[in-house]
C-alpha cells in the first residue's frame, strides 16, 4: 500500500495540503478531485517523489512500479508499436538484448528467456496492439512513425505507453482529454480489468462514476477521503456541508449570546465571574468557517432578440476538403434544436460543424441560413485567436460599447474573472481560463444558435457543472459536439451520428449509443480474427451462423408448444455447432501445444546444456520454445474469443 503519514505538501511557499494520513491499496481506482489550483498534480509528483513533502512522509513498497502518463512526446522515426513497448522498459530491454545473442554465454542466455517467461514476454506486443486499437489506432497505424501523428494522437500513444507498463500503481492525469468515446468506453474496461492501484485527475464525470471507487477530495488545504464514485462523493459532501451549515449557525448563535452576555455583564461585580467564564468559553470555541456557494461560477444565455425558422438547412450537401468526407447530408436547424453530435475522431464531426456555420465551402449542395442568424461558435480555434496582448476588460469593451465598467466587471465575474485577472493579459491564461473567457464573449454577443465543439475540454468539473446548466435554459439553437456523455445527456435531445461518411440521426440515448459502440468493436475483433485465421471457411459459418440468430432474435415470436420448443433447442444446439466444435479444436490444440513446452522446459532444466558446447542446441530450444508460446497465446486469444462469440449467441438464442 501507499501510506501518507502527516504530510504537507507546499508549494512556492503557499501551503496545499497538510495533516494527510491516507492508505491507499491495490486494487482501489481513486478519483482525485478539487478546484484548479488545490494540488492535484503535486500530489502526484509527491507519490513520484518529483516534490518532497514539507512535512511527514510517503511511504511506499520499494518493490512496487509507478506509472506515470507524460504530458507530451518527442517526435521521432520509431513507430507508434515500437514507442508504446518502450514503455515497458524491463521487455523492451530484454527482448532488444534476445535479438542477437552471439556475444552472450549459454547461462546467460538461459537466464534471460527465462525472465522474458515470467513477465508474459511473448505475449508483451500483442497486448501493446490491442491497446494501440482499443485507442483507437488503425492496424496499419501500428507501424507509422510517431511523429506523423497529431497532438492529439500523441497524448494517447503515451496513454498507451502507461498502459503497457506492468505497473503497481497507474498515475493518470487527465487521461480522456484526446478521446473519443469509444476509446474512453475502451478505457473504462480496460481499467476496471487492472489489479493494480489507480489514481487518476479527471474532469469527467461519467468516467469517475464508472472507473472510481474512491473519491479523495482536496479542499481548505485538506484532503478528505470518501468511499463510493464521484456521484456518491458529491450527495455524501453535500450532506456533510449542509451539516456544518448548521453546525456554524448554531454556533454564531452561541457566540451572539455570549458576547451579549460579556457586554451586559462584565462591568457588573456580582456577574464578573460569570461573565469571565464566559469570555474563556468563547476563546475556547473552536472557529468554524462558513459554507460558502462551492462554484464560483454563475451564468446564463440571454434570451435571443431575433429567432426566424429554419435558420441553417443544408440541403443534399457534400463536405470535404481535398476529397469528400461526407455526402448527401441534409440538416434543417430550427429554434428548437438542442442537437448532440456522435462519432469517432476523423469521422467528419469538426469537418461538418465547419461547413454547417459556413467556415467550410462547400463541394457540393446548398447552404441557406436566416436573415436573423446570429451564431456563438466555439471551438479550439477561437481560443487560439483571441488577442494574447488583450485583457478580459478590453476584449469584452470591444464588444459591449457604452456599458459602464461595473455591469462589465459583475459579468467577467460569473464566469470568475475577478481582482487582477480581469486585467491580466490573456497571454497569461491557462487553456482553462481562455476556454472561459471565449465562452464569456459569445454569451455576452447573445445568440441565437450555439455552436459548441469540443467546449469542455479545458474545463473542470465545476465550470462544466455550470455550463450545462446555463445549456439547459438556453432559448436558442444549439449543436453540440462533445465526449462529455453527462452534457449530452442533460442538454440534447436528438443525436446525429457521422460515419462512415453519412450524418444521420440516431435513434436513441447515450446508453444506447454506448452499447452501439461495443457492439461494433466486438465486430472489428471478429473481423480481425477472421481475418488472420487459418480455418477462414469456419469462421464465415459461425459468423452466418451468429448473424442469422441476432437476426432471429429481434423478431417478435408466438409463444411455443413443448414440442415446437424441443424442436427450437435442437436447432439451437445445430447453430452453436460450429462453435463448440472450434473450441474443442482449439483446446485441443493448447493440449498439444503444452505438452511440447512441457518437454521443452524438460530439456532446458538439464543443467548441462548451458555449457558453451552446447550453445546451439540451447538456441534452437529457446527458438522453438518462442515460437510455440506465439502459437499457445494466439491459441487462448482465439479461444476465448470463441467461448465469448458462444456465449454472446446462447444469450440471444434464449430470448427466442
Amino acid at each position: 500500500m501507499i501510506e501518507f503519514q502527516n504530510v504537507a505538501v507546499r508549494q512556492g511557499g503557499r501551503l496545499l495540503f497538510s495533516d494527510v494520513n491516507l492508505q491507499l491499496h491495490k486494487p482501489q481506482k481513486v478519483g482525485l478531485t478539487g478546484n484548479n489550483g488545490t494540488g492535484k498534480s503535486t500530489l502526484f509528483a509527491t507519490i513520484l517523489g518529483e516534490h518532497g513533502a514539507d512535512a511527514g512522509s510517503v511511504v511506499m513498497p520499494s518493490a512496487w512500479q509507478v506509472a506515470h502518463m507524460a504530458q507530451e512526446i518527442e517526435a521521432s522515426e520509431r513507430s507508434a508499436l515500437d514507442y508504446v513497448l518502450s514503455g515497458d522498459e524491463e521487455w523492451y530491454r530484454l527482448n532488444d538484448a534476445l535479438q542477437d545473442v552471439s556475444a552472450l554465454g549459454a547461462q546467460e542466455i538461459g537466464k534471460m528467456h527465462e525472465r522474458f517467461d515470467e513477465i508474459d514476454g511473448y505475449r508483451t506486443p500483442s497486448k501493446a496492439a490491442q491497446i494501440l486499437s482499443g485507442l483507437g489506432f488503425a492496424e496499419a497505424e501500428h507501424t507509422q512513425a510517431v511523429k506523423s501523428f497529431s497532438g492529439g494522437w500523441r497524448m494517447r500513444l503515451n496513454l498507451a505507453r502507461t498502459l503497457i507498463h506492468r505497473a503497481d500503481v497507474l498515475l493518470l492525469d487527465e487521461p480522456t482529454n484526446h478521446l473519443d468515446l469509444d476509446a474512453i468506453l475502451w478505457l473504462e474496461e480496460w481499467l476496471a480489468k487492472f489489479d493494480g492501484l489507480v489514481l487518476l485527475i479527471s474532469h469527467d464525470q461519467a468516467f469517475l462514476d464508472t472507473v472510481c471507487d474512491r473519491i479523495l477530495h482536496i479542499e481548505m488545504a485538506k484532503i478528505t477521503s470518501y468511499t463510493g464514485n464521484y456521484s456518491q462523493f458529491v450527495r455524501t459532501r453535500s450532506e456533510r456541508l449542509a451539516q456544518e451549515q448548521q453546525a456554524f449557525e448554531k454556533q454564531q448563535a452561541t457566540r451572539a449570546h455570549l458576547e451579549d452576555y460579556i457586554r451586559r455583564f462584565r462591568a457588573k461585580a456580582t456577574k464578573a465571574k460569570q461573565a469571565q467564564s464566559r469570555i474563556k468559553q468563547l476563546e475556547r470555541m473552536t472557529e468554524l468557517a462558513p459554507v460558502m456557494a462551492q462554484n464560483q461560477f454563475s451564468f446564463r444565455f440571454y434570451e435571443p432578440a431575433y429567432m426566424a425558422s429554419p435558420l441553417i438547412v443544408l440541403d443534399n450537401v457534400t463536405i470535404g476538403y481535398d476529397k469528400p468526407l461526407l455526402s448527401k447530408v441534409r440538416l434543417q436547424i430550427t429554434p428548437d434544436v438542442c442537437l448532440g453530435v456522435l462519432g469517432a475522431n476523423g469521422a467528419g464531426k469538426s469537418t461538418l460543424i465547419k461547413a454547417l456555420v459556413g467556415e467550410l465551402p462547400l463541394i457540393d449542395g446548398v447552404r441557406q441560413v436566416s436573415e436573423t442568424l446570429k451564431l456563438g461558435y466555439f471551438n479550439q480555434h477561437q481560443m487560439d485567436a483571441l488577442d494574447a496582448a488583450a485583457t478580459p476588460m478590453i476584449l469584452l469593451r470591444r464588444l459591449a460599447g457604452q456599458t459602464s465598467d461595473a455591469d462589465l466587471r459583475a459579468f467577467l465575474g460569473s464566469f470568475d474573472f475577478r481582482g487582477d485577472a480581469i486585467d491580466s493579459s490573456v497571454a497569461d491564461f491557462s487553456g482553462g481560463e481562455k476556454a472561459r473567457l471565449t465562452l464569456a464573449l459569445i454569451v455576452w454577443q447573445r445568440p441565437n444558435v450555439l455552436v459548441l465543439d469540443e467546449p469542455t475540454n479545458h474545463l473542470d468539473l465545476q465550470m462544466r457543472n455550470a455550463l450545462m446548466l446555463a445549456l439547459q435554459n438556453f432559448a436558442g439553437a444549439m449543436i453540440l459536439v462533445s465526449h462529455d456523455r453527462d452534457l449530452l445527456t442533460s442538454v440534447c435531445d436528438r443525436l446525429l451520428l457521422v460515419a462512415d461518411g453519412k450524418a444521420q440521426e440516431f435513434v436513441g440515448d447515450m446508453s444506447d449509443y454506448a452499447e452501439h459502440l461495443r457492439q461494433a468493436r466486438l465486430a472489428r475483433q471478429l473481423a480481425n480474427r477472421q481475418a488472420h485465421n487459418a480455418s477462414g471457411a469456419l469462421d464465415n459459418q459461425l459468423s452466418n451462423s451468429s448473424n442469422q440468430a441476432v437476426k432471429e432474435a429481434t423478431n417478435d415470436k408466438p409463444a411455443l408448444s413443448k414440442e415446437e420448443i424441443r424442436k427450437k433447442n435442437a436447432e439451437n444446439r445445430q447453430k452453436t455447432a460450429p462453435l463448440r466444435k472450434q473450441i474443442e479444436q482449439l483446446e485441443k490444440t493448447l493440449e498439444t501445444l503444452s505438452e511440447k513446452l512441457a518437454q521443452i522446459e524438460e530439456k532446458l532444466s538439464d543443467n548441462a546444456l548451458y555449457d558453451e558446447t552446447n550453445k546451439e542446441q540451447l538456441l534452437a530450444l529457446l527458438d522453438e520454445q518462442t515460437a510455440l508460446k506465439a502459437q499457445n497465446d494466439d491459441a487462448e486469444e482465439a479461444l476465448l474469443m470463441a467461448m465469448d462469440e458462444l456465449e454472446q449467441l446462447e444469450k440471444v438464442l434464449a430470448q427466442l
